[in-house]
């Protein structure tokens, strides 16, 4: 069985899409797999145990990406063609079955529409990420065992998404106090290379002996393997959030002029909390644009998001059948 998957350029999409391969993958033991990703997400499926390919999409101009796909994929037979980017893909190579998004549908969650692709929308797989040893074992040297570990996501892929450095500070302070939800805990700041700037308020902010600054110091697997052994994880609409959700640490994403139940993290350990005003109210009030160097997330308020953390933590604590002290 060969399957050719053609998923997104961005993180965030990519990690969503994880969730069909696997079940694809399931269901056809011993299936080879070539996965085809723009060069920010391909990392995320080195790790694949059925990998036989990972072709990286490198834009071109002209659709010159989409060439050097099909020379690439023209030799082979596929069993299976899916292609998440809705192109005509799978026309123009010899597939026997291909599976293709047709549409963009916002009124439901990402991961809900790519289950209905596989007919697996009554229980859709929850996006996941497949790591390597020698990950894992770098995370334990960066995050070894002993104090918890809150991690943070202050960066995001465009201003306007991010919540104000000042408030996730105080938010930090009150979850690590000693009567927080997470008492004690170390703070681990995470985001990709070249959002140092991005992150520098908050980090200059924190405590020293407490803060661990990861911006740019790790690879996207790395990354995960690192979020995956932290107690909690809260930040703005991002790859990160995504990447917490799916290697399973529970996760609370901030949202405002962006879609919560589109994309939402996934599963029974996560939540979010949006601004007061829905993303409606404020993509059309007057002035906004997302290429503004500001941020539309000025109204939602540290208690909120504080009370928030506590709740899903409240939950999962009663759901494993401990209690949080």
């Amino acid at each position: 069985m060969r399957i050719l998957f053609i998923t997104s350029n961005r993180i965030g999409d990519a990690i969503q899409s994880t969730g069909i391969l696997s079940a694809l993958i399931e269901r056809h033991p011993g299936a080879q797999v070539t996965v085809a990703a723009g060069a920010v997400s391909a990392p995320l499926f080195k790790a694949l145990p059925e990998l036989d390919r990972l072709f990286v999409m490198k834009k071109r101009p002209y659709a010159g990406h989409w060439r050097e796909l099909w020379r690439a994929a023209i030799g082979t037979h596929w069993d299976l063609v899916v292609d998440l980017r809705a192109s005509k893909f799978s026309w123009a190579v010899r597939c026997r079955r291909s599976l293709t998004v047709a549409s963009k549908l916002d009124d439901e969650p990402r991961v809900l529409e790519l289950a209905r692709l596989i007919g697996q929308e009554i229980d859709p797989p929850a996006p996941r990420v497949w790591l390597s040893e020698e990950h894992e074992r770098e995370a334990a040297t960066v995050l070894p065992d002993g104090v918890p570990v809150l991690a943070v996501g202050p960066t995001a892929n465009w201003i306007g998404k991010t919540w104000m450095p000042e408030r996730f500070g105080e938010l930090i302070q009150r979850l690590t106090a000693p009567d927080g939800a997470i008492p004690g805990a170390r703070i681990a700041v995470f985001g990709a290379p070249g959002e140092e700037a991005q992150a520098a308020p908050l980090l200059e902010a924190l405590p020293g002996n407490k803060t661990i600054d990861l911006i740019g110091k790790l690879d996207l697997l790395s990354s995960a393997a690192c979020l995956q052994r932290c107690a909690f994880f809260v930040g703005n609409d991002s790859g990160l959030m995504h990447l917490s959700a799916a290697v399973g640490t529970p996760t609370l994403g901030l949202f405002g002029p962006s879609s919560e139940r589109r994309y939402g993290p996934w599963g029974k350990h996560c939540g979010y909390i949006r601004t007061p005003e829905t993303l409606d109210e404020i993509v059309n009030q007057p002035g906004y644009h997302h290429t503004l160097p500001k941020s539309w997330m000025s109204n939602l308020l540290v208690e909120d998001v504080e009370a928030a953390a506590v709740a899903l933590l409240s939950k999962l604590a009663l759901a494993s059948g401990t209690s949080r002290q």
